[in-house]
Parts: structure tokens; C-alpha cells; sequence
């Protein structure tokens, strides 16, 4: 028997849950799952409570305020308890009728995580586009071979969170970090329909927090370990610069020209103390990295399995 716990974060979706919550229950019905359903409700200010308050079986969980999905979605991961993990949007364009076929492509090429893609999508032109701009750029600063990394659909091993935390908008980058710690990401083309009742929540705002969430995540692939090896090196760089445009001025001075309508002395003073700050920068960020993986129980690598085989006994004994 598959165990499930399917995390389902809502915002104001009093209209659309319970017609979800029906779909989650027969889909888990029909394929003899043991399954748990939990609600994550983001400071919602309609009946969320009152609608979700008459499901049984579910965890509801009420966050304080609204902390954005991200948050929702960590505080129902944390608490979600089988082996597969399964998130999945509020407002019903999710389907969870893909959720068996999921399983079975997560068992059959022994993944760590099925990621949902909605290749036919019902989402605005405006919406449509930004994700294709976000797509293009994902792509050249992560290389996480994931079309469609905003799909809430998701199906996770309940090991790959064991030492990660989200924050921002990091839940479209879920795929990526478990990535860099080398878990196997996997892909299907899920169905993805339109929104039943209300309106979609992203703005402009949300896709800038996800950009520099993108560079984050860049970052903490390249150089999470080793952070001086960046700033360092381009400190170097620009000290180097400044070194060169020192010369250019002695140079200048040597010959009797006049420096004080020329940029080399702004410039050479510029790039030497610019890239010196950014050394001591990278050093110190380089102390911060490695007291991180000391005090925590992050580390910079993933272990998939450990065997053990004991020495037999020899014959006769």
C-alpha cells in the first residue's frame, strides 16, 4: 500500500477546496492508498476555515497571517509524515487525477522527484509570457532540465527534504536544490485546467522575488561552498586593473604630464580599494559558509545508500 501525504497551501479558495478536497479523496480511494490531506491555510480571509472544518479526514494548519506559498508549503511538508510527498495548488487547476501516473514514473526510473509540466496551459498571455522569460533564464543559470519548474505538482521522497528549508519564492526552485545535492529529478507532462472560481494572486511582485530567488539558488549551486573563489577572484581582478592604471600614471607622471583632468588616479584608486573589499568580502563570506555546514545539519553532499557487509564466519566454526 502507497503512503501519501498530499500538502495542499489555500489563500481565500473557500469556493474552490471543496470540490479539490473531493477529487484528492477519490483519486486516493481508487488506488487503495494510506493517505493523509493536508490543508495549509495562509491567513485567509474568507470561509476557508468554516468549509475545510466540516473534511474529515484532515490536518488543518492556520498560518498567523498571509507568509506567501512558499512558507504555507514548508509548514505542510514539516508536518506531512508518509513516503511521498505531494503538493498541489488550492484553486484547482492541478489535477490529482495525475497523481498515480506520477508514482509510477518515480518507481519505474527510480526517482527522487516527478515534477509536473503543463504543457497545454490555462493561464493568461501576461502570465504565460513571464513564465517563458523566467524559463529561458532558469536555463542559463541553473540547468535544472525542468520545463515548467512553477508547477505546484510535484512528487517528492520524503528524504528530500531532510535538510532543506524554504523561504522567498524557493518553491519553484525545489527541483534544482535537490539537484545540486544530487537527487534524481524526473518530468511528466501533467493536465492543467482552468481556474474554477475567484482570481490568480501573481503580480509583477512575485516574479521579481522569484528572479532573485533564481540568482540565489545560481549562487548557492556555483559557489555555496566555495564563495571566495568568485569574489576573490574578481577582487583580484579589479586590483590587478587598479595596479595597471597606477602604472599608467607613474608612466604619465615620468614624462611631466598633468593627471589632474585625467581619470587614471579616480580609477586606479576605484579598482584597487573596490577589489580589496570584495576579497576581504569573499574571505569572510568564506568563514560564513563553512560555519554554516558546522552549526547545521545541511551538508554539501547527499548520501543515496550505505552497505555494510559484515565478514562471515569461516566454515566449521
Amino acid at each position: 500500500m502507497k503512503q501519501i501525504s498530499i500538502v495542499v497551501p489555500v489563500f481565500n479558495e473557500a469556493r474552490n477546496i471543496e470540490k479539490l478536497y473531493r477529487e484528492i479523496r477519490s483519486v486516493c480511494k481508487k488506488n487503495s492508498y494510506e493517505y493523509e490531506i493536508i490543508i495549509v491555510d495562509d491567513g485567509s480571509t474568507d470561509d476557508t476555515f468554516q468549509v475545510v472544518s466540516l473534511f474529515a479526514p484532515v490536518k488543518y494548519i492556520k498560518l498567523r497571517k498571509n507568509f506567501g506559498q512558499t512558507a504555507a508549503l514548508d509548514a505542510g511538508i514539516k508536518h506531512a509524515r508518509y513516503k511521498y510527498i505531494i503538493p498541489l495548488d488550492g484553486d484547482g487547476q492541478n489535477d490529482p487525477g495525475d497523481i498515480p501516473s506520477m508514482i509510477e514514473y518515480l518507481e519505474k526510473h527510480d526517482l527522487d522527484v516527478v515534477s509536473g509540466w503543463r504543457k497545454n496551459r490555462h493561464d493568461s498571455l501576461i502570465k504565460r509570457f513571464v513564465s517563458q522569460g523566467a524559463r529561458l533564464l532558469r536555463r542559463m543559470l541553473i540547468h535544472d532540465g525542468i520545463h515548467d519548474s512553477g508547477c505546484t505538482l510535484k512528487v517528492y521522497k520524503k528524504e528530500c527534504f531532510d535538510h532543506i528549508t524554504l523561504y522567498g519564492e524557493m518553491h519553484r526552485f525545489i527541483p534544482a536544490l535537490l539537484k545540486i545535492k544530487g537527487f534524481k529529478v524526473g518530468e511528466v507532462v501533467v493536465n492543467h485546467r482552468p481556474r474554477m472560481t475567484g482570481r490568480t494572486r501573481y503580480n509583477w511582485k512575485r516574479a521579481i522575488k522569484g528572479f532573485l530567488d533564481m540568482l540565489s539558488v545560481w549562487f548557492w549551486n556555483k559557489y555555496a561552498i566555495r564563495p571566495l573563489h568568485l569574489m576573490g577572484t574578481v577582487g583580484i581582478l579589479l586590483c590587478a586593473g587598479g595596479l595597471f592604471s597606477s602604472l599608467i600614471c607613474v608612466y604619465l607622471l615620468l614624462r611631466g604630464h598633468d593627471l589632474s583632468n585625467t581619470v587614471f588616479p579616480l580609477l586606479a584608486a576605484f579598482l584597487l580599494i573596490t577589489g580589496f573589499q570584495l576579497f576581504i568580502a569573499g574571505l569572510m563570506a568564506d568563514i560564513l559558509s563553512k560555519t554554516y555546514y558546522e552549526t547545521t545539519r545541511d551538508v554539501s553532499y547527499s548520501i543515496s545508500q550505505v552497505i555494510e557487509n559484515k565478514a562471515k564466519p569461516p566454515l566449521g566454526t
